[in-house]
């Protein structure tokens, strides 16, 4: 198949239209979208079209790379573990695990029977395999960093394996739920990248990489027969031009492409194609660099925090599709959120302002359309702040230097993370010192400690207290403001049936499309 697609003649229709919604949407009703995507009996036979964004021409099937063709992965391999919906740890390979008294030992029983797709038995020795690939310095898998504290790893014998850590870690099995960690063959690192041999639901038919390509049903999955027969997928440069594609009906689902609420007006209200939403999978946060001179004092960041209402920005930027953040980085689906408001008060942070004598603070913040909500939520929040007597200048940089040239390096801006991530990958990651992730730079040693004492904490109630006490220290002296978590807008067919997503993978085995 084929695609062709005139972006000029739907950049046209559809942005027009786009742009004159756009200049009512203070006073445009709020979307209105199915409470969830449609369920129902899939046709036998079918073959489900998806279009996914343009890849680097590197690209790989290699999921320990940070190359990695994200949508194939899920398709075609499986991890011990996976997270579910409340963030809590079940099995996938696996079928138990447990530790020893401190944590330090780990050990993961598997399926027994289960075959990779070239009819290879899974042993421990390709999970073994699996981890010293991703931790080797060579792979630049960015999961390396969170599970560097894995000091040995051990086939104890054919359906069990032993990680050996170097601190304690009671939460460490929700770190092998990453989309880095699904399994390989052992001895597979050279081919794995064009092969993608692996345990999943569908069988690798082609891989072109940053192009075209297909999967098939794995008819000896263990977990069952998938409802579909094949996949495609099909690489598209752009937002408009995935959009245009679905509206065509030449393609049934648009991967990772999340909907601006113009664009989603227009796919909703469209014959053929629906819209559905995936709730709070976007976290947005607005860094402010702790190691700029705008940003460095306390009181600087906390006169900022108090100055905008989270509610006023779900309202205006997204039109209430998501969640209010409060500065807490954990999603409210997560059973270690921490359900609490932080103070809103702008005279309060204006009188900080005057305190350290920057009651006439200005600088500005950055954005670009690298994601359609970014600039929404800065103009939003901007205003927000205004009423503090903060003024804050909206840059437009260009979508493709945004996470090269501004991130992390640029004092003020607007940035963005998928939700799924397990609680203390979230915190750890993102947030301790040194963290290659940490976004604002932020470091505060008594955060640090909370998180170490967390993962050695072997007491289900007691560990989730410290979990919940650093995101206290977060909302109360962290350079990271949250303001929403948004719900992913999905455009796809109405002709789907059983879609759904947790963390940005697909529910595989029952995605499919209706019966005629």
């Amino acid at each position: 198949m084929t695609l062709t697609i005139d972006r000029r003649h739907f950049l046209g229709g559809l942005l027009g239209g786009a742009a004159a919604i756009g200049l009512s949407a203070c006073g445009a009703p709020a979307l209105r979208l199915p409470e969830k995507a449609a369920t129902g009996v899939a046709r036998a036979g079918a073959t489900m079209r998806i279009a996914r964004p343009a890849a680097n021409a590197a690209e790989t099937l290699d999921p320990a790379s940070s190359l990695s063709a994200y949508e194939y992965l899920g398709a075609v391999y499986n991890r011990l573990v996976k997270l579910d919906r409340d963030g809590e740890t079940v099995p996938d390979l696996a079928t138990e695990w447990s530790s020893n008294a401190d944590a330090t030992t780990w050990d993961f029983a598997l399926q027994p029977g289960v075959r990779f797709h070239d009819g290879r038995v899974l042993t421990a020795r390709d999970v073994r395999y699996t981890y010293g690939h991703i931790l080797d310095p060579d792979t630049a898998s960015p999961q390396a960093g969170a599970l560097d504290q894995i000091d040995e790893i051990e086939a104890v014998d054919t359906t069990t394996v032993r990680f050996r850590l170097t601190t304690p870690n009671a939460e460490f099995p929700s770190l092998l739920t990453a989309y880095q960690c699904y399994i390989i063959p052992e001895d597979s690192a050279a081919e794995i990248g064009r092969t993608g041999v692996g345990t999943g639901p569908f069988v690798l038919e082609s891989f072109t990489p940053a192009g075209a390509g297909a999967v098939r049903a794995n008819e000896d999955y263990f977990g069952g027969r998938a409802t579909l027969d094949r996949i495609e997928f099909y690489s598209i440069q752009d937002t408009s031009a995935r959009v245009n594609a679905l509206l065509a009906r030449q393609v049934d689902l648009l991967s990772q492409t999340n909907l601006d609420n113009p664009t989603a007006r227009v796919v909703a209200n469209s014959p053929g194609t629906t819209v559905a939403r995936v709730e709070n999978a976007q976290w947005y946060t607005i860094p402010m660099l702790a190691t700029s001179d705008e940003f460095a004092d306390p009181t600087m960041r906390q006169a900022m925090k108090l100055a905008y209402d989270p509610r006023a920005i779900l309202s205006t930027a997204l039109q209430g599709t998501g969640t209010p953040g409060w500065d807490n980085p954990v999603p409210p689906q997560l059973k270690a959120w921490m359900d609490e408001e932080r103070e809103h008060d702008p005279e309060k942070a204006r009188g900080l302002l005057k305190t350290i004598g920057r009651e006439d603070f200005s600088t500005r913040i950055y954005t670009s359309a690298y994601e359609p909500n970014f600039t929404a939520i800065a103009t939003a929040f901007a205003s927000q702040v205004s009423r503090a007597g903060i003024d804050l200048q909206i840059t437009n940089t260009s979508a493709d230097s945004y996470y090269t040239q501004i991130w992390m390096a640029e004092p003020l801006m607007v940035s963005y993370w998928f939700t799924g991530r397990p609680i203390d990958q979230l915190l750890n990651q993102i947030f301790r010192t040194g963290s290659s992730y940490n976004e604002s730079a932020w470091s505060n040693a008594q955060f640090d400690q909370l998180l170490d004492s967390a993962r050695a904490d072997t007491n289900d109630g007691s560990r989730l207290q410290k979990y919940q006490d650093a995101q206290r220290l977060i909302v109360e002296d962290s350079a990271d403001l949250t303001p929403v978590f948004g719900d992913r807008l999905v455009g796809l067919s109405e002709d789907v049936v059983n879609y759904d997503e947790y963390g940005f993978e697909f529910d595989y085995l029952a995605l499919g499309l209706r019966e005629d």
